[in-house]
């Protein structure tokens, strides 16, 4: 192996309430639908211990470390209530670290009939990555690595160079992904097993892997034949393990050290795609794909009836003739598109995915009367 690129998604998703009609209708703050104070918490807890990874990763890169952040603009917004969490991320070395573009609300819009909200969204985080932190992003990351072909058109008009996606088995036929592959736009796939034995594995005592050291894993990747090795983690799984294992500090501070021992490049994702040949690979053509597969989003009739809702809501909205309101209730809109909301409609405890499924709906059949009532 050639080269690695590593890739953190920071994202903190705003949780919906347990939302009850008999609430009352009327006013709708976001406060009605979202339960702030949960996200809050679950922020704060994540905050505590940014100082101490942020610090990591400048020693990592003062190693010859090179990383690439995906941070979604929900995460970004919620850094008002610590606003020097971003000074964190701002003082990491510029020519080592590159900044990801997503759509703002860790949105599925892309999976909308008509990508204009899509479009619009990726616009909104590329111009918050400019002005918080001075970079135009050159990398494209779907929420939950969604890949879809119509996408391509609307990423390649707006200049990115690179896309990452998710490395399912669906697009690999059972092969690792190790290059860079020829598309509209080139791309890079998530190789799944390394990227869990960071995210998941690395404190699991029982795992066979188990100590992770730098020098092992970097030996692990040396053994492989290709180009490039692409690992997209959980910053926040790297907060779960500081928890339990404060290994994981040493480990990011030598990983830049093993891999250089090993002859491997650190390499941002529009280093590499430059770097490498494009290798052909056709499925891409024709699968779709996401983060542990489509049906974790779109599995149930519950996911496709709340997508379609959605929908529906999207087109209301230009219904909603006074600005302000029509504002107000396009940002509850987006914040309903949050990839979270789907996937714990499709929660491994049927019972609970079906409750979930059922608060989800209820939710947006009040955003809906909101909307009529707006538009009169």
């Amino acid at each position: 192996m050639k080269a690695v690129c590593i890739c953190f998604e920071v994202h903190l998703p705003v949780p919906l309430r347990w939302y009850w009609p008999r609430e009352g209708y009327g006013e709708t703050p976001l406060e009605k639908y979202f339960d702030m104070e949960k996200a809050f918490h679950n922020f704060t807890k994540l905050a505590e211990n940014l100082e101490t990874l942020n610090d990591t990763l400048s020693e990592s890169i003062d190693n010859g470390g090179k990383y690439t952040l995906d941070i979604s603009g929900v995460f970004l917004e919620q850094c008002k209530w610590t606003p020097e969490v971003i000074d964190g991320f701002r003082n990491l070395d510029p020519a080592m670290v590159s900044f990801a573009a997503s759509p703002y609300y860790h949105s599925v819009c892309s999976l909308f009939p008509n990508l204009t909200e899509f479009r619009e969204q990726v616009e909104m985080d590329i111009a918050t990555i400019k002005e918080l932190f001075g970079q135009e992003p050159k990398t494209f990351v779907n929420t939950e690595l969604l890949f879809q072909q119509k996408a391509i058109k609307v990423l390649k008009e707006m200049g990115f160079k690179c896309l990452i996606s998710e490395g399912s088995y669906n697009l690999m036929n059972g092969y690792d992904p190790m290059h860079v592959y020829n598309n509209g736009i080139p791309t890079l796939l998530r190789h799944i097993n390394l990227s869990e034995d960071l995210e998941i594995k690395f404190s699991d005592k029982g795992w066979p892997g188990y100590p992770l050291i730098a020098d092992k894993f970097a030996s692990w990747i040396a053994s492989m034949e290709g180009d490039v090795i692409t690992l997209y983690i959980k910053y926040d799984a790297m907060n779960t393990h500081l928890q339990n294992n404060k290994e994981i500090l040493e480990f990011l501070r030598e990983i830049p050290l093993s891999f250089k021992k090993q002859g491997i490049q650190m390499l941002l994702p529009e280093e590499a795609v430059d770097m490498f040949k494009k290798t052909e690979l056709p499925s891409l053509d024709s699968k779709i794909t996401a983060r542990y597969g489509m049906h974790n989003l779109l599995g149930n009739h519950a996911q496709h009836l709340f997508m379609h809702e959605l929908v529906d809501i999207g087109e209301q909205l230009i219904m909603v003739k006074e600005p302000e309101r029509r504002t107000e209730l396009q940002r509850i809109f987006r914040y309903l598109q949050q990839s979270e909301i789907f996937l714990e409609m499709n929660s491994e405890e049927r019972r609970l995915g079906y409750e979930r499924a059922v608060n989800a709906l209820s939710i947006l059949s009040d955003i809906e009367r909101a909307m009529l009532e707006a538009g009169e």
